[in-house]
């Protein structure tokens, strides 16, 4: 009998050490190549990395379109760029070609007016860009919201320079986002799907 309690307690123990280890992996895992597309998607709540990706993926042509996501339309003056717009400009991006979505505030609301956004423009085929971990919710929430529909997503993630799925918890950044996509993807099991 005591040494079943040990077993158990030993096995529960790496049960628990090798589920925490793989969080990174997990929440990062559904992220895949480019693929050509009507529009490219890129979400907000970056320092830049993620319009840095889209714009690398217009000037490829794998899309043609951009829509950006993100944007507070309390502080938004479309007479005043902001940011990411003049960065677009910088790059040579004509205005025509860029959707500036002012209603979305959650990950919900970007996949819902995207999606809606989609079928006003007649765009099949969006490419949604993100940071690694937050591919494991963007993933769940972009499938439930176009489930019901013949529109596609790819989720393309950035590549940056503190990510490491494997390794995770030794970087402070890779860290926090982490353990905040762990309770983010529960609360949107919860309250979404």
């Amino acid at each position: 009998m005591k040494r079943a309690i040990i077993f158990l307690c030993v096995a529960s123990m790496a049960l628990l050490t090798g589920l925490f280890l793989s969080l990174g992996v997990l929440v990062s895992s559904y992220h895949h190549p480019p693929r050509n597309a009507d529009v490219i998607v890129i979400l907000g709540g970056d320092q830049g990395r993620r319009l840095q990706t889209g714009i690398q993926l217009y000037k490829q042509g794998y899309a043609d379109k951009i829509i950006l996501t993100g944007i507070d339309r309390k502080y938004y003056n479309p007479d005043i760029p902001n940011w990411r717009e003049r960065r677009l400009e910088e790059q040579d991006i004509p205005d025509r070609n860029v959707v500036v979505d002012l209603q979305s505030q959650t990950t919900w609301d970007e996949a819902r007016n995207t999606l809606t956004a989609m079928q006003a423009n007649g765009w099949k085929k969006a490419l949604v860009i993100s940071d690694p971990p937050h591919m494991l919710r963007l993933h769940h929430t972009w499938s439930r919201s176009f489930a019901d529909s013949d529109y596609e997503f790819i989720l393309v993630a950035t590549k940056p320079e503190w990510w490491e799925p494997m390794t995770w918890w030794q970087n402070n950044l890779s860290r926090k986002y982490v353990l905040s996509e762990i309770r983010k993807n529960i609360y949107y099991a919860i309250i979404y799907y």
